[in-house]
């Protein structure tokens, strides 16, 4: 027999813009399929109608995209096992629906929410697990006709509800945790697979979509594990075999060790795909470390391109433990990224950065975009974002800052004037004002004081930046200018005077 070929899905709601953990959801499906040769298939599971949002499949693919993964079916590519929408498939749904109540595996239940919520109160009272207890019970068939009848002719609408059978096992080798079972007394008791307006929901649809989509292993988070005793009873009600399931791992906050989830209240760890691309992550970058999260590699090294981790990924290599999502390692992977980046990616990223913060107009000059790749060319090496340019490059936009006390320390030093004094003198001799010229400054006030390592370079710099740390000194005087650099100089002599130095 021919080996099945591997069908894996990512399944988002349209509920919001994509967050991290389904992020890792959608790209582990993604390696897996391609490491495999197989078939990845993008799926909207849009039947929740109240919390779906406008444009909200729309952000979903985008994001997707930018993190460099694509699907081979979806509700923008068509495929053979459409539509790939849940709310263009009630017809499919109500099918299997009407089989199941025909068989008697499912009924229609005309419990109001006042009833159940009553009832679960009652079981709480009692120290009892708040679950749905068959209405029906001890009823004949044909009282349970009459009082069908009286709840419509009250105008009530009912749900449908799957019989979960009494002593029953539902287990699985999960392709993460190992052997799981779930006896069926403890799921809830009959789950509704029908709401009242007509849709299926999320435990009935997404069987019927992953068996008729012949999906052949689902893998998703920790979170589905309770979901997956459900869907095995849905399964079972219809006949047919369940793929293979994988249950990855909570990712935590590596500060707080609390579930990162879009409801979290700490706000140090942003949830979003979207808010790591306005700050100018890179796609390469982010896919490399969601990849890291609950996976690991053979090997120590952590810096992987997209085709050696569809080659390397191994779902046996998933990890047990939750994967802590560690901010200050996502900031340093993304700046080995940045190191090698194309320049023009940088500049246009980082640019779009400098406008938004309104340091650079809409439309630069020419002069004004080649100034601009200078200053993101000499802040490459220290960035782990684009953003962090509009901080790390303040000296070049705002008014001239404050001396800290570190720095007034600095340049109290007696050597400090003679240094800064001379070197005003030289930079007035250089034939234009550039980087290597303004170095040949820096030596040249060497030779006229005698003055050279930190006690030269830490002057000078302190004197013309206005900062003890920046670029190199020749290249950000340069795009400083000679005007603002003059006026440094100025003020910092006119500073050491009025303090006696």
């Amino acid at each position: 027999m021919a080996k099945q070929k591997i069908r894996v899905r990512y399944a988002p709601s349209p509920t919001g813009h994509l967050h991290i953990g389904n992020a890792r959801t959608a790209l582990f499906n993604y390696l897996f399929a391609r490491h495999n040769k197989g078939t990845f298939v993008l799926r909207i599971e849009d039947t929740d109608q109240k919390r779906n949002v406008e444009g909200g499949s729309k952000s979903q693919m985008e994001n997707l995209r930018w993190l460099g993964i694509d699907w081979d079916e979806g509700p923008d590519k068509g495929g053979d096992f459409g539509p790939y929408r849940q709310s263009e498939r009630k017809d499919i749904y109500n099918k299997y629906i009407q089989q199941l109540l025909d068989e008697g595996k499912a009924y229609y239940s005309y419990k109001t929410e006042e009833e159940l919520e009553e009832q679960r109160e009652e079981q709480r009272a009692m120290g009892i697990a708040p679950h749905y207890t068959y209405e029906y019970e001890g009823l004949t068939a044909d009282e349970i006709a009459q009082k069908q009848e009286e709840a419509k002719a009250k105008g009530l609408k009912p749900v449908v509800r799957i019989h979960i059978p009494e002593m029953e096992t539902y287990s699985w080798e999960d392709i993460v945790k190992g052997h799981l079972s779930f006896e069926s007394d403890t799921i809830g008791g009959d789950f509704v697979i029908q709401k009242r307006d007509g849709m299926p929901t999320y435990n009935f649809a997404v069987v019927v979509d992953d068996h008729l989509m012949e999906i052949t292993h689902v893998l998703r988070g920790d979170d589905h594990v309770s979901n997956t005793p459900k869907q095995l009873a849905v399964y079972e009600a219809l006949g047919w075999e369940p793929p293979k399931f994988g249950h990855m791992t909570l990712i935590i906050n590596a500060e707080t060790g609390k579930k990162l989830s879009k409801r979290e209240e700490d706000k140090s760890v942003l949830q979003f795909i979207e808010q790591y691309r306005d700050l100018g992550y890179l796609p390469d970058a982010m896919f490399n470390f969601i990849t890291l999260l609950g996976w690991s590699p053979v090997g120590e090294n952590e810096i992987f391109t997209q085709r050696e981790l569809i080659k390397q990924f191994d779902p046996a290599r998933l990890s047990n433990s939750p994967a802590a999502f560690d901010r200050r390692k996502l900031e340093w992977i993304n700046n080995q990224y940045i190191k090698k980046a194309d320049r023009d990616t940088l500049l246009d990223l980082a640019l779009n950065n400098l406008q938004e913060a309104g340091l650079v107009e809409k439309d630069p000059n020419p002069e004004k975009m080649e100034w601009v790749r200078q200053l993101v060319n000499i802040y490459s090496v220290q960035m782990s974002y684009t953003k962090q340019i509009v901080d790390l490059a303040k000296i070049f936009f705002d008014a001239p800052k404050n001396l800290s006390d570190e720095e007034i320390d600095e340049i109290r030093k007696d050597e400090a004037r003679p240094v800064i004094e001379e070197f005003k003198k030289q930079i007035d001799l250089i034939p234009r004002f550039t980087s290597p010229q303004i170095m040949k400054a820096v030596q040249a006030t060497r030779q006229e004081t005698g003055i050279k390592g930190r006690r030269l370079f830490m002057p000078i710099r302190i004197a013309t930046t206005r900062s003890m740390v920046g670029p190199g000194i020749g290249e950000a005087m340069e795009l400083l200018g000679k005007e603002k650099v003059h006026e440094h100089l100025d003020l910092t002599l006119k500073q050491m005077s009025e303090n006696g130095l």
